[in-house]
């Protein structure tokens, strides 16, 4: 695995650290790979309970890698390692909780739908600007945030692209806990913890009740897959790259 994503477990636990902090953990396709192989692993492994995925202090994720983006303009689209990690979403088959720090940008939120607690910390910013770079929103969040929140509130998210601060988030349901930036990891383990201390069977029967039936929500990702693939290719995101180039530049 890629030292951008570090693995542990931890008793019944396991760790999945996004670690590439110079990129605010900005998603590369060797991290995407990595994360699908951990959870992957997770599913089988008759040790591993619950699975916390966490970030830095600065930011859980800002998102997809920058340049993958700009491959994926000129060729296919979404990459094949990043697909098989939204596939892997849906399907995790243990618990997942999510520790947030900073900002958590397009993926770095649309991969908190799949999760079962979130702890955010006051300062985190959850944002998915999609539309503003010519794309749509994939991981089945045009699915799965409606239903969360609503038609309204989710086309304020995900089209207009308006953040939401940690507070916003929990009253939204997207966060369960809102804790001061020190205590995030704290908190995820000891969630984390409590969830693995329960039945295993019954806490995966009880999450299946919960979530549904996977296939459509595996339908939609491949739906928006598609619609982000012909999106990358188009004139209005080619535009939005070599705007946000600009001004990085």
């Amino acid at each position: 695995m890629t030292d951008h994503v570090i693995v542990t477990d931890d008793g019944a636990i396991r760790i999945v650290r996004l670690n590439r902090p110079a990129k605010k953990n900005a998603l590369t396709d060797q991290m995407y790979e990595a994360l699908a192989e951990s959870l992957e692993s997770a599913a089988v492994s008759k040790t591993v309970r619950c699975i916390v995925i966490t970030g830095g202090a600065a930011a859980f994720s800002a998102g997809g890698d920058l340049q993958d983006f700009l491959y994926a303009a000129q060729h296919e689209g979404l990459r094949p390692q990043a697909m098989r990690f939204l596939h892997r979403l849906p399907h995790a088959g243990k618990p997942l909780v999510a520790a947030v720090q900073g900002v958590a940008v397009g993926i770095g939120t649309t991969l908190l739908l799949h999760c079962d607690y979130v702890v955010a910390a006051i300062d985190a910013h959850f944002s998915t600007p999609f539309v503003h770079l010519g794309l749509v929103p994939e991981a089945g969040s045009s699915l799965l945030v409606p239903r969360l929140m609503g038609t309204r509130r989710a086309f304020e998210l995900l089209v207009m692209g308006r953040p939401l601060d940690a507070d916003e988030a929990k009253a939204l349901g997207l966060v369960n806990a809102v804790v001061p930036a020190g205590e995030v990891e704290m908190e995820a383990m000891k969630a984390a913890r409590q969830i693995a201390a329960l039945p295993p069977e019954a806490v995966a029967a009880a999450r299946r009740l919960i979530r549904g039936p996977t296939a459509e929500v595996v339908k939609r990702i491949d739906e928006e897959a598609e619609i982000f693939r012909m999106r990358i290719k188009s004139t209005e995101a080619k535009a939005a790259f070599e705007a946000f180039l600009t001004r990085k530049g």
